[in-house]
């Protein structure tokens, strides 16, 4: 079965209720928001997989560029607290992750250790190693578009995630969907920003 809602990270994997305080900051910053589709669908009873896709004006290269400062996320990307390369014991990319919001006047926390493939310059792979999750696993698609002379990126993010039994799946899915809306979103100002610079 599945769900098309409009609206919804990477990347970061917070398990909490509706608190619209930050959200509302970042839209107001951001002015006017890009679209971003949503899309949920049930994979099984605790399991879930949620795709979001945006259109970002700018060259696969740009986007690329963002998605792989690994360390710099968290200067952009709403509540995600914490983003730090680890030593990986086989010399791949290992990522520490952890993302913080408001439930109920309670911080709450989730933490991820994520293993990282790039196959440049089209999709980053992920896999959960460790963390707060029985599972979570994903990836990053760029593809090229083309209007007229100009060129951009598709962007799609799709994560299958498995929460504990300690997390009620349809806060997580509620809280998931809304977090990649506001994370493709930042993701899309900051290339736009970095442009504008000339980086």
């Amino acid at each position: 079965m599945t769900e098309q809602h409009n609206t919804t990270e990477d990347l970061d994997l917070i398990a909490a209720d509706e608190d619209a305080s930050q959200e509302d900051n970042f839209a107001a910053d951001a002015g006017n928001l890009p679209f971003v589709a949503v899309q949920i669908e049930k994979i099984a009873e605790r399991q879930r997989q949620i795709t979001a896709r945006v259109q970002i004006p700018q060259p696969v290269e740009q986007i690329w560029k963002v998605l792989t400062d690994y360390e710099a996320l968290p200067e952009f990307i709403p509540n995600l607290a914490k983003s730090r390369l680890l030593e990986h014991p086989n010399g791949g990319i290992r990522l520490e992750q952890i993302g913080s919001q408001r439930l109920l006047n309670f911080n709450f926390c989730a933490r991820v250790v994520l293993d990282l493939v790039e196959y440049f310059p089209k999709q980053i792979d992920f896999q959960m190693v460790e963390g707060d999750f029985k599972g979570f696993s994903g990836s990053w698609c760029l593809e090229p578009y083309f209007l007229g002379e100009h060129v951009g990126t598709n962007l799609c993010y799709t994560i299958q995630v498995w929460p504990k039994l300690t997390m009620p799946v349809t806060i997580i899915e509620r809280r998931l969907s809304k977090d990649l809306q506001l994370n493709l979103s930042a993701i899309h100002q900051r290339v736009e920003q970095l442009a504008k610079q000339g980086f």
